[in-house]
């Protein structure tokens, strides 16, 4: 795709990682997150509309309490507490000197996976930028239960590139903009292979694609690997992804401007349903279903709805109503879908047909365990 065209976006979503937003010494870069402002804030008077994702509240608390390590829940959510308002005060500072507003937004889980909180979200963000404010997003470290609560078996983000990524899909955002510090996707590792080859675009966003990602960065949760589970979820619903470099100066303007920065990760046309995004990308997963090769078959290719007939296993525990995860026979989730009863009563009816439901529970709401229109294919 033509970098003219691929630039072109009314609604963008920027996330800047944490090793970015710092220098060397380990201390914030203020001349760094000042040139951001101001390119996003050229943006927004030339009537684009921005999101930030941001990272860094627990390193700038590591920092002010002279920490080693922030090693363990409890002292990065203290560390998060008191770094938190340090960084909004960057932005508000900065934004301001452009003559713009700065939206705080603190988010856990239970924001997105919870759906009329989800859909409080998106009501309000959508309005803030109608009020031409910059909203400023990040992870609510402080109280975020993701690594507390071991009852979570999947949670809808653990890092700020999958928030990224859950923001610029809900909100039909046109581009996200991932600056790491990275120069984009390599064909291999460019830290232990010197002949490495940066991939300037990426049609699709395949598993050949995602093994090339690697772990997480020194001082940030994400990595490679899930800056590519981020492209692949917003590519999907139709937007474009760009993973480039922070550190070059002046990076947002430059790519703006139409110069060859970074990997362009380009649009698909699945077309999700607004629904069927939130069932498969936003919600925390508990319970899970293991189903037969015939089930899945029927599932994804024929796009059935889930009948108990098909079902092997379930897995955990869970309410009607409840976003499940539905494996295959070599416990491969593939699938989630909002299922039609609890747990127990799956259970009594697994493997049988649709036809004995009342039989067996005494009741029968639905003859499927998960209707078609209720299921998103991963």
């Amino acid at each position: 795709m033509d970098r003219q065209e691929f630039i072109k976006a009314k609604r963008i979503v920027f996330k800047f990682g944490t090793n970015i937003l710092r220098g060397d010494d380990g201390f914030v870069s203020l001349p760094r997150i000042y040139s951001f402002i101001e390119d996003i804030s050229t943006l927004v008077h030339d009537g684009k509309e921005a999101i930030v994702i941001t990272s860094g509240a627990v390193g700038l608390g590591k920092k002010r309490l002279n920490l080693e390590s922030t090693s363990g829940t409890a002292i990065k959510q203290a560390c998060a507490a008191i770094g938190q308002s340090k960084l909004m005060s960057i932005y508000e500072n900065g934004f301001d000197t452009y003559n713009l507003v700065a939206a705080q937004i603190l988010l856990t889980e239970d924001d997105f996976s919870l759906r009329k909180r989800y859909l409080s979200l998106r009501t309000t963000l959508n309005k803030l930028l109608e009020l031409g404010t910059v909203p400023v997003i990040n992870q609510n470290d402080t109280v975020s239960t993701a690594e507390i609560n071991e009852e979570y078996e999947q949670v809808s983000f653990s890092d700020n590139d999958k928030l990224s990524a859950l923001v610029a899909s809900e909100l039909d955002a046109d581009l996200l903009v991932i600056l790491s510090d990275v120069n984009g996707l390599y064909d291999k590792n460019p830290k232990e292979n010197p002949d490495a080859k940066i991939i300037r675009e990426v049609d699709e966003v395949t598993d050949e694609i995602c093994a090339m990602g690697t772990g997480a960065s020194d001082g940030g949760r994400g990595g490679m690997a899930s800056k590519l589970d981020a492209a692949r979820m917003v590519t999907r619903f139709g937007g474009k992804v760009l993973i480039a470099n922070g550190k070059e100066p002046f990076i947002i303007r430059k790519i703006f401007k139409g110069e060859d920065f970074g990997t362009m990760f380009l649009p698909q046309t699945e077309g999700l349903s607004d629904k069927k995004r939130w069932i498969g990308y936003a919600t925390n997963i508990i319970g899970k279903i293991k189903v037969n090769a015939g089930a899945k078959r029927a599932l994804v290719e024929e796009e059935k709805s889930l009948l108990p007939i098909g079902v092997l296993d379930v897995i955990n525990e869970f309410k009607k109503g409840d976003v499940i995860s539905i494996l295959d026979e070599d416990d491969c989730e593939f699938a989630r879908g909002i299922v039609n009863y609890d747990s127990s009563a799956c259970r009594k009816v697994s493997g049988a047909h649709s036809n004995d439901i009342l039989k067996i529970l005494g009741f029968k709401n639905y003859d499927a365990i998960i209707t078609r229109d209720n299921i998103t294919i991963l």
